[in-house]
This record gives structure tokens, C-alpha cells and sequence, in this order.
């Protein structure tokens, strides 16, 4: 018999093998338990004291029906039933040729992925390049300033969330988000993202994944090419009939995906031209903090910090300024990570940050952003992209032109004082940074609402705001600065048939689970209207 056995609290002064923690809770011989399989494991930091590890359990029980009927009697214990997914509902239409999936990132790659192993053998270009390759770029880049406009930490293999924490979480409850999590592991992902409450892989993780991806996708039957830049769509009227490259290569399809990611200012551009359906949306913009990943792991687990079980610690954290209405918070906190320049185009300086699978650099780093919408920018569907780009460029210029960024400690940001890089550790953007004042590369409401937030942040992480925690500016592409709009039921353009926005970049996703989900959704779209080419 199999039964789910969740909430079972294990302090991290409890040595004890889990099976038998397991049996003791549940009043049983721990060989009764024929097999354990941890679902999911979580930690209870509230009594710094007292930390504890919680896990949900799958367990396969010898037992009488008589006993099994007492143990589910506890709240706890529930008879096990597999997630059902759907089955792919296959459509009539006919496919005029492949279906072109544009942008090797997250969801670019579900879709792709799903596509293929449905027998559709779709077309995925990438206007960046394969993974190694886009690797030594991006190195070359932070080492020497040299930068590449088409293979950087925003365009290439696997998208911006290649050069990132690797995060897997989300807030959308879907249940195929643990079918997209065993995709993940069969393409080369540790196994423990099935079961941990906040999976990560890291960047170096990440890359395998990514890599085992397309490979998969070519076992299936599809074909991917890099460096295949889509400059234009070949319009009939209000559909879509396939799509140009940048070396004029004209290539028909009624099923075209665009996973473009958020910084295809290009793309945007282009869409706005072809008047394909766009609107400005949201987002959010700030710097980059960075304090000893001590700080942080003493804040949130006490006498513990540093335990093995633990690992480096994270943070969320929010303020609602009462006189601005705004917010400041949080976003994308890397755990012993690093900051990195993750510009797209020339002339701009724009930050981001990433952790090794490890998460052992000993720096801990996040965003800091504050909401910014159309009264800041403009109604234009464009509007929000220049916004951004006055912000970068006014970073590059601070940083000598150089792609070095502007920074300041936090003490001399909060009083106003020359700006000073005085840190308690080597700050790690490269290609380098530059004393500062972010007040300057910054609204004037975003700097003032950073300011109040990270005074009260000091009050809920001690030394939060120390004289030795480090700000690197700008962060400017937390999200899509517009959304490309779409039908809810079939996923196609409001304005154009046989065009699918998908992902992170049309505006539908905020990290890689939702991006991915957002792919796999798509492409179920796709396959519900038309038959497989085999």
C-alpha cells in the first residue's frame, strides 16, 4: 500500500534515519516501510533555535488493511494518487510545413521540446549561439570589456536564465510544473529538484540541462540553428505564413512560436511596425545589493548558519513607501552568487546576478527594484524599452564608457556623502565598477524609495544597510517592459493567426518554471489545432 505522509519535522539536532522518524511518527516498525521516496523537503527557520527540515513522504507499506485504516485517520496521511496529466488532445489541421519556434530560451525550448516529442519536428532558431560557445563570449566579455551584441548574457542557448541562480520555482500551481521538473532531470538536471521546496541548479547545472534540451529535441525529430536571427514575418493579410532571417531566407509556416526573451528591443521593434498587437506593461528597476553570504545565513538560521543541511540562505524582502505609493523589493536574490554585466546592447550597462549549483562564492547578492509603469514612461508600447536604455546608458557613461559600473556602499547612498566602494569584501561585477553617485543613473522616486526600503530591510536583516554592503547599478530587466497580446484559449496574436507569443519576453512568464510552463502550454495549443507531420 502506498500512502503520502507529509509534515514530518525533523530538527537538525535529530541524527535519527528519516525512515525511522517516518515509522515513529506514524506508530509502526520502520520495516514495515518497504520503500521511502522523499517528495518534498522544506526548512522551518521560524525558531532559529530549533530549525527544522519538514518532508512529505511517499511511503510503500506492508501492513493490514486494519492498520492502514487507523494511520488515515491522521490528517497527515493520505492514500497516494499520482498527479494526472492530461492526454495531448491532437487537432485536425493541416501544418503548410514545420512549426518555427523563435528563441532557445526557457519556454522557446518546451515548446520545442514538446513539439518534438509529439512528432511535429519544429524548427527552433536561436539568434545567439550554442552554449560553449556563447560561454567564452560572455567570459571574454567580464574579463575585457569586449562585447558581443549577439552572444552575451541575454541572447544564446537557453536564454538570459543560463547565466543566473538557475531558480526553479514559481508561483503558478499547474500540475505539469513536476512533468516540466522531470523533463528537466532526464535532460541532465540533479535529481533533488524533484523533491526540494525551492529547486535550484545554478548556472553551471543549468548549462547541462540547456544542452541536454536540444539534444533531445533533436532526437525527437526537430532541428535547431544558431545564430538565425528572424529580422521580419511573412504577412497574409492578418496571418502569419512564416518568417524572414537575416540573410533573407524566407521560411513558410503556419505555426510560429515567438520566445523571444525580454531584451529583443529589435523584435519589439519589428512587431510594433508590423502592427502586430502590443501594450505597454509594468516592471521594475533599481541596483544590485551584495553583502557576505554570512550576513544573511546568521540573519535567517542563527547558531546554525552554515550548517551542511542548510546551505546558503536567501531572503525575500518587501516596503510599501506610504508617501510615494511605490515599492521596493527584492527580486532574484542569488545566495552565494556573484554580479554580473548582462548587457544586449552596446552603449548600456545593465546588472544581473548568478550562482554556481555550490551557491559558494561567500557573497550574497539580490536586486533591489521599485515598481515603475506608464505614468513614469509613457502609454507607447515602446515606451518602457527607451525607458530603460535612458537608465543604462546614463550607468555606462557613470562607469567610463567602459561597461564598468557605477557603485557606492550603502552608507554613502543613504547619507548623501561622496560615494565610496569601502566594502567588507571584493565586490565581484566585472568588467569592474566605478565610485559613484546611483542617485544620478536613477529616477529620483526610485532612488528615495530605495532608500526608505533599505532602512526598514536593516530592521528585518541586521547589517542589512551596513557600511558594508555594496550597491552596482542598474538593474533594468526584471521583466518584459511590454506584452505581446493573445488570445487565453488558443495562444495565438489578437491580431495575427498562426503567431504564438510565448514565454518570459511576450510578457506571460516571470522566471524559468513559469517561462518553461508558458512553453509547454503553448505548444499543447499548437498541437490541439493541428495533426503531427508523423
Amino acid at each position: 500500500m502506498q500512502l503520502r505522509l507529509n509534515n514530518v519535522r525533523v530538527s537538525l539536532l535529530n541524527d535519527a534515519p528519516l525512515n525511522e522518524l517516518a515509522a515513529k511518527k506514524l506508530g509502526i516498525r520502520k520495516q514495515n516501510i518497504n520503500k521511502m521516496t522523499i517528495l518534498r523537503r522544506a526548512v522551518d527557520a521560524r525558531r532559529k533555535n530549533n530549525i527544522c527540515l519538514v518532508y512529505h513522504l511517499l511511503l510503500e507499506l506492508e501492513c493490514d488493511e486494519k492498520k492502514i485504516r487507523h494511520l488515515l485517520q491522521d490528517n497527515n496521511v493520505t492514500l497516494w494518487q499520482a498527479e494526472k496529466i492530461q492526454p495531448v488532445e491532437y487537432g485536425s489541421e493541416q501544418l503548410c510545413e514545420r512549426p518555427i519556434v523563435i528563441g532557445a530560451g526557457p519556454a522557446g525550448l518546451l515548446t520545442a521540446f514538446m513539439l518534438a516529442k509529439h512528432g511535429y519536428r519544429p524548427l527552433l532558431l536561436e539568434r545567439g549561439k550554442a552554449v560553449a560557445q556563447r560561454l567564452a563570449d560572455v567570459q571574454r566579455f567580464w574579463l575585457t570589456g569586449e562585447f558581443d551584441q549577439e552572444s552575451n548574457v541575454q541572447f544564446g542557448e537557453g536564454g538570459a536564465g543560463t547565466f543566473s541562480d538557475g531558480k526553479l520555482t514559481t508561483r503558478v500551481n499547474d500540475p505539469v510544473m513536476d512533468d516540466i521538473l522531470r523533463i528537466f532531470v532526464d535532460a541532465g538536471a540533479p535529481e533533488e529538484i524533484l523533491s526540494e521546496q525551492k529547486p535550484h541548479v545554478g548556472t553551471d547545472k543549468l548549462r547541462i540541462m540547456v544542452t541536454g534540451l536540444t539534444k533531445k529535441i533533436r532526437e525527437f525529430g526537430g532541428e535547431v540553428r544558431y545564430g538565425q536571427q528572424v529580422i521580419d514575418f511573412l504577412i497574409n493579410g492578418e496571418t502569419i505564413s512564416g518568417v524572414v532571417l537575416q540573410n533573407n531566407e524566407k521560411i513558410l509556416s503556419n505555426a510560429v512560436v515567438l520566445a523571444c526573451g525580454h531584451s529583443a528591443r529589435d523584435t519589439y521593434a519589428m512587431l510594433a511596425q508590423r502592427k502586430i498587437a502590443l501594450e505597454a506593461k509594468p516592471f521594475a528597476i533599481g541596483v544590485r545589493i551584495e553583502h557576505p553570504q554570512e550576513l544573511i545565513d546568521q540573519a535567517q538560521y542563527g547558531e546554525f548558519a552554515g550548517h551542511p543541511k542548510l546551505g546558503a540562505a536567501d531572503y525575500a524582502l518587501v516596503y510599501h513607501h506610504k508617501e510615494n505609493a511605490r515599492t521596493a523589493y527584492s527580486f532574484c536574490m542569488c545566495p552565494g552568487g556573484l554580479v554580473v554585466a548582462a548587457a544586449s546592447e552596446n552603449g548600456g550597462v545593465v546588472t544581473n546576478g548568478m550562482s554556481m549549483h555550490k551557491r559558494n562564492s561567500g557573497i550574497a547578492n539580490s536586486a533591489l527594484v521599485v515598481n515603475v509603469g506608464g505614468s513614469d514612461f509613457g502609454s507607447g508600447p515602446l515606451a518602457g524599452i527607451e525607458f530603460q536604455r535612458q537608465y543604462e546608458r546614463l550607468a555606462f557613461a557613470a562607469g567610463g564608457n567602459s561597461y564598468k559600473a557605477p557603485a557606492q556602499n550603502v552608507r554613502s547612498f543613504l547619507n548623501n556623502t561622496d560615494p565610496s566602494l569601502q566594502t567588507t569584501f571584493s565586490p565581484t561585477y566585472r568588467p569592474g565598477i566605478v565610485p559613484y553617485d546611483l542617485t544620478k543613473v536613477l529616477p529620483h522616486y526610485v532612488a528615495d524609495t530605495l532608500k526608505a526600503g533599505l532602512l526598514d530591510f536593516d530592521r528585518k536583516i541586521k547589517g542589512f544597510a551596513g557600511e558594508g554592503s555594496l550597491l552596482t547599478g542598474v538593474e533594468t530587466r526584471t521583466s518584459a517592459p511590454l506584452r505581446i497580446l493573445r488570445a487565453d484559449e488558443d495562444k495565438q496574436s489578437l491580431s495575427h493567426k498562426g503567431l504564438y507569443p510565448a514565454g518570459e519576453g511576450a510578457g506571460y512568464a516571470g522566471g524559468i518554471m513559469s517561462a518553461a510552463l508558458d512553453g509547454y502550454h503553448v505548444a499543447q495549443a499548437i498541437m490541439k489545432r493541428f495533426k503531427p507531420l508523423s
